[in-house]
């Protein structure tokens, strides 16, 4: 997921509301000693006027407990909530490539 924040001030993605998974869950991942790890944060920053790409080794969100069997190249409209911007929809492309 790209996100693109063209405000003059900073926000912050709190969550994401699928149809088709019971939670979502925002990562990050810690590359401190030993092998990197995922570990869960309560918002993904999002800087003033940048672009922040969400990426399996950086910032993602895990959807998890799905309620259907997932098909490659299927779409869903998503909700997502961010601190100041509000709730956005968004179209969700399943892909079995990252």
């Amino acid at each position: 997921m790209t996100i693109r924040n063209d405000a003059a001030e900073a926000d912050a993605l709190l969550r994401i509301r699928c149809p088709f998974a019971n939670f979502a869950v925002k990562h990050t991942v810690d590359r401190g000693e030993g092998a990197p790890a995922m570990r869960e944060i309560k918002s993904i920053p999002i800087p003033e006027s940048k672009t922040t790409e969400l990426k399996h080794d950086g910032y993602h969100v895990m959807l998890l407990q799905t309620r259907q069997k997932l098909v490659d190249g299927e779409t869903f409209t998503c909700a997502v909530v961010f601190q100041k911007g509000g709730t956005k929809e968004t179209e969700v492309q399943v892909s079995r490539t990252p």
